[in-house]
């Protein structure tokens, strides 16, 4: 099969025709074949409407079947997807928009009770969207939009796509600054696809509950896509919400549930828990700098899963560590994996020169499905990218000696207290183990005798309360007494951006 999303799209259909592509919850029900049919009628539309080889298609909606055929549409006519995210005001998106000189924005006309394009027209200024030339709502509009195009063009145009061409621009999250919209082929946006799917064994026999955004690289690279190359069958859950999610795991028989780790607790905390039947997953998928160990030991003992694993990317390379099925628990629970995709993984230490085995220092990676840039800004490129090939991610971790990979959190996160480093997240790590914690977050501030100290903000699970002494007895026990916060305060919530990030930046702000 040539390297061109278009091409996989084909040879799924031809590959697992009548298998059951996409099951939308009380919706559209598709077949591979079906999928083929309606994703070719799509880039036949989009052809017809004027779209060249590489114009920008932005989608702005929430994960259905709407998502999943204007995205495949727009790579099959040769165009290039930009998500948007569905948390974005209409500002948020007008700047993405404007930004990926857009020509075509496939919109939700009706999510969340929230008129997206009333609002993104409000917002433009003069001169802000005269590119956008066509948009689509969806449902509203959508057949009439089919009625155009031939479908002989589309596979046409579908054939001349290559593996080398620009397939997406995915903003990045902006926590610490305006994002960037990383920019990736075809070939790259398939191998991250491809080596996921390999990685955790996904294959036809699967159904794939996929909560984690489109919008987002991994709900599109490591769930579209994902299923697209290994048949699996993929359930899309718009908005997340636990009990609907447990009902949809008993209805569809769900085996494959990735996600971030405040879904699981979420589905643990959940008073309904007892009376849905989750017996059919069998794979959990997660990763950040603060997966607790307790959460993972809960996942394996409450809900069932036979693997939990646990992996590490970013927007810019998608894929780069993963835990496998066959590693020990401990190591899921505590790292996350070793080299993945082709990947190579680097510690760089104070001086830039590689750090030995078990010394924390930025991470650094190179292989073959790195982002090939940052749209319109060489400057940032060459300064994420540097002249070996080397990503330098801004996250700090260690390497154990056997490659496996433990996140320290970022680097900008860490502080110095008493002349003596800490990171955030080993701290997070222990609080996570302490009954009624549901979240935490610690930072840094100043203090004038040690000159910075730990200042841990808690988020307590449903019906609990925290104690502030016996929060810190709790880490006294277990940290070295230059790790444990000095400070904690209790709130209902933690800042976080439009993807969902915890915003560390406006917690220290706020101090």
């Amino acid at each position: 099969m040539e390297l061109t999303i278009p091409a996989a799209v084909a040879w799924a259909a031809r590959e697992f025709g009548d298998a059951e592509a996409v099951a939308e919850p009380g919706g559209v029900r598709l077949s591979y074949g079906e999928l083929g049919q309606r994703v070719t009628a799509v880039a036949a539309a989009l052809v017809d409407y004027g779209l060249g080889p590489g114009d920008r298609v932005a989608v702005w909606g929430p994960n259905d079947h709407y998502w999943v055929l204007a995205a495949l549409g727009t790579l099959s006519a040769g165009g290039v997807l930009v998500p948007v995210s569905t948390r974005f005001t209409a500002p948020e998106a007008l700047d993405v928009i404007g930004r990926s000189r857009a020509r075509a924005l496939f919109v939700a006309g009706d999510f969340l009770r929230v008129d997206r394009l009333g609002a993104l027209l409000r917002a433009a200024e003069p001169g802000d969207l005269d590119r956008l030339e066509l948009t689509v709502r969806m449902p509203e509009e959508w057949d009439a939009f089919l009625q155009a195009g031939s479908p002989a063009e589309a596979r046409r145009r579908a054939a001349a796509v290559r593996p080398g061409d620009v397939s997406d621009i995915m903003f990045t999250s902006g926590t610490t600054g305006r994002s960037r919209g990383a920019m990736t082929s075809h070939e790259r946006t398939l191998g991250v696809a491809r080596a996921w799917a390999d990685c955790v064994g996904l294959g036809p026999d699967d159904r794939y509950l996929v909560v984690n955004p489109f919008f987002h690289t991994f709900g599109f690279k490591a769930g579209i896509l994902a299923c697209l190359v290994s048949g699996a069958g993929m359930v899309p859950q718009a908005v997340f919400d636990a009990g609907q999610a447990m009902r949809l795991i008993q209805a569809e028989r769900i085996t494959v549930l990735p996600g971030a780790p405040t879904i699981y607790q979420m589905i643990l905390d959940h008073p309904e828990r007892g009376s849905v039947d989750l017996s059919s997953l069998r794979l959990a998928v997660t990763g950040a700098a603060d997966v607790p160990v307790a959460l993972v030991e809960r996942m394996r003992r409450e809900l069932g899963f036979e693997v939990v694993l646990t992996g590490y990317g970013l927007t810019e390379a998608v894929v780069a560590t993963m835990c496998r099925p066959g590693d020990a628990a401990e190591t899921a629970a505590t790292t996350s994996g070793r080299a993945a995709a082709g990947f190579e993984v680097q510690i760089a230490g104070p001086d830039g020169a590689a750090a030995p085995a078990g010394q924390t220092g930025e991470i650094l990676l190179r292989g073959p499905n790195l982002m090939l840039g940052y749209l319109d800004d060489p400057v940032a490129t060459k300064a994420a990218i540097d002249p070996d090939g080397w990503l330098h991610t801004g996250d700090a971790g260690r390497l154990d000696a056997a490659g496996y990979l433990a996140i320290s959190g970022r680097l900008t996160d860490m502080y110095i207290c008493g002349g003596f480093n800490v990171y955030p997240a080993e701290v997070e790590q222990v609080l996570a183990r302490l009954d009624g914690v549901a979240e935490s977050a610690v930072i840094g501030v100043p203090d004038p005798r040690l000159g910075e100290v730990g200042r841990a903000y808690l988020v307590p699970r449903p019906g609990q309360a925290l104690n502030e002494a016996e929060v810190l007895a709790f880490c006294r026990e277990r940290l070295a007494n230059y790790k444990v916060p000095r400070q904690v305060v209790v709130r209902d919530a933690l800042p976080r951006n439009p993807s969902g990030k915890l915003l560390k930046r406006q917690l220290r702000e706020e101090s």
